[in-house]
Formats: structure tokens, C-alpha cells, sequence
């Protein structure tokens, strides 16, 4: 039996680590800051959360808004959360999918929660409601947080499914990094981002609508391209010049390799593995790729 800890009144098992992740790869690149407090659970800082927003981000997918509490609760873009609920025992694992300017702006973060039979996840999908109070803890050392003196780089972000999630926190956290070179002038200077992102079809294609926005507010700087897999259905006019039917392949990615290009994967082991090996392949160095495995 798991040993407990009674926080904020809720009773948090330690160490019980129902979350489906395996642990990224590791980089000693100054684009990742790693901390103690991403290894060591006494450090990390726990925060009561409350539910003030749920939508139906798809038909398996939903998206959970969180007014956190604590203060001192902050995260890096591409980072996962423990989430424990009142009466589950079992933790949930869930990558944010806001970017950590939006929780400094206003106090809250987002979540995006595919339906599964895991208790965390069965219970997101039909037990939880506006008002609902959860514990969130932060991890993970899978994330961009780049400092205003460090060296400018490229990204090509490739999501595959609910892959997606963390790596649409980085877009976002990009997004806010251009947005605050353009009025201030100053902190990091970003590069161009390239998001492959493949699924099923693109009623399964999470965020499209908001990826079509940043695209539309960083003309060139920001750029995407889905691929879907088992498209029966029209495409609608508006994805068409984004959309490519088929997987994502080679030619798709050789065209970014270069020594100043960091490349983040996010999705099924499988395809995590293809890809990775094709970059290794193509003469990306190991210590530029990231991924997060998910099954």
C-alpha cells in the first residue's frame, strides 16, 4: 500500500504512478533548463485547482480550463501534470496545453483529455464539472523555456494524435515569445516553427482552428502541416491548403535539417521511434531531438 500524505484535504499518494509516459530523452542544450525539482517529488509545488471551464474540444477529446490557487505554481512549456482527484486513488498524467504566459496573465492553465477507461480520464469525462476542485503537480523534463540571452533556434514540432498537447503549449509559449519581441523589443529572439501533425482525420485534429489563428498572426514565423491517415470525408475548404493525406514522411522533414533546428516528438511510441531514427538517419544529432512517448 502506497504510503499517503493529507494536503489542502485532499489524501495524495505518494509514488503512485499511474501516469502512461515514459521518460523523455535528455539534453545538456542551454534551450532546456532542467532543475532538481524536475526529479525530486519533495520540491515540486502541489496547488488546489478549480474547474471553470469544460468543452468538447472533439468528439473523444475534452478541454478543462483550471483556476490554480497557489501563487508559486508555475510550469515550462511542454510540461505534464499529476493530477489527483478527490475519492480516485489513481493519479492521472496529463501534458498542459495552454502556455505558462497564460497562467501568469490569468491565473489558469489548460488541460485536454482524451476518453479512456483510465479512472483519471473516465472520470474528467463523466463526473467532472464547473467547480470541481482537483491537486495538480508539476513534472516532467520534456519542454522549451529558452532565456532572452540565449542563442536563437529553430523548432519543427511533430504531434501525432493527443501527442499534441504539449507540443501545442510550446507553439503558444512561441507565440507569446513573438508577440513580446514585436511590442517590447527585446527578451528571446525566436525562430521560424514547423508543426507536423498527423491524425486519424481532421475531426481528430485537436486546436486546428487555434493553430490556423497563430499561423494568420505570425505569418512565416509560425507554419503547419496535418497529415491525416484515414480521411473518408470532404476536407472543408478552410484546412484544404494545410491538409496532406498520408503519413508524415522523409522528404517532409529533410528539407529542416540544420544545425540550428531543435526537434520536439509527441505521440505513439511507434511513430516516435520511425521518426526519430529517420532524423538520427538524416544526420540530426541525438542531443536535438526530444520526445515524449505516450501509449
Amino acid at each position: 500500500m502506497a504510503r499517503v500524505t493529507t494536503y489542502m484535504g485532499f489524501t495524495i499518494p505518494h509514488l503512485l504512478r499511474s501516469a502512461c509516459r515514459l521518460c523523455p530523452a535528455h539534453s545538456a542544450l542551454v534551450v532546456l533548463r532542467h532543475s532538481a525539482s524536475c526529479y525530486l517529488y519533495s520540491e515540486w509545488v502541489i496547488s488546489q485547482a478549480k474547474v471553470c471551464g469544460i468543452t468538447n474540444e472533439s468528439e473523444t477529446v475534452k478541454r478543462l480550463r483550471l483556476a490554480i490557487t497557489n501563487k508559486d505554481f508555475t510550469f515550462k512549456a511542454g510540461q505534464w501534470v499529476d493530477f489527483f482527484i478527490p475519492g480516485v486513488s489513481v493519479i492521472g498524467g496529463f501534458s498542459m496545453c495552454s502556455s505558462p504566459g497564460l497562467l501568469e496573465r490569468e491565473g489558469v492553465l489548460e488541460l485536454a483529455v482524451k476518453y479512456t477507461d483510465h479512472p483519471p480520464a473516465h472520470w474528467i469525462h463523466t463526473e467532472c464539472t464547473l467547480d470541481s476542485e482537483v491537486a495538480l503537480r508539476v513534472g516532467g523534463d520534456f519542454f522549451f523555456d529558452p532565456q532572452p540571452g540565449d542563442t536563437p533556434v529553430k523548432l519543427v514540432l511533430i504531434a501525432g494524435g493527443v501527442g499534441i498537447n504539449p507540443l501545442f503549449s510550446i507553439l503558444l509559449h512561441v507565440a507569446d515569445l513573438h508577440g513580446y519581441q514585436e511590442s517590447k523589443g527585446n527578451g528571446y529572439k525566436m525562430g521560424t516553427v514547423k508543426l507536423y501533425y498527423s491524425a486519424k482525420n481532421t475531426s481528430e485534429l485537436l486546436f486546428k482552428k487555434n493553430i490556423l489563428g497563430l499561423m494568420s498572426a505570425f505569418p512565416g514565423k509560425i507554419t503547419c502541416r496535418f497529415h491525416v491517415t484515414q480521411q473518408s470525408s470532404p476536407i472543408c475548404e478552410e484546412l484544404q491548403p494545410h491538409v496532406t493525406e498520408g503519413r508524415i514522411s522523409e522528404k517532409d522533414l529533410e528539407k529542416h535539417v540544420s544545425k540550428d533546428t531543435l526537434w520536439y516528438i509527441c505521440g505513439p511510441p511507434p511513430m516516435i521511434e520511425s521518426i526519430s531514427e529517420l532524423l538520427y538517419n538524416s544526420g540530426v544529432p541525438r542531443n536535438c531531438v526530444f520526445f515524449e512517448k505516450w501509449w
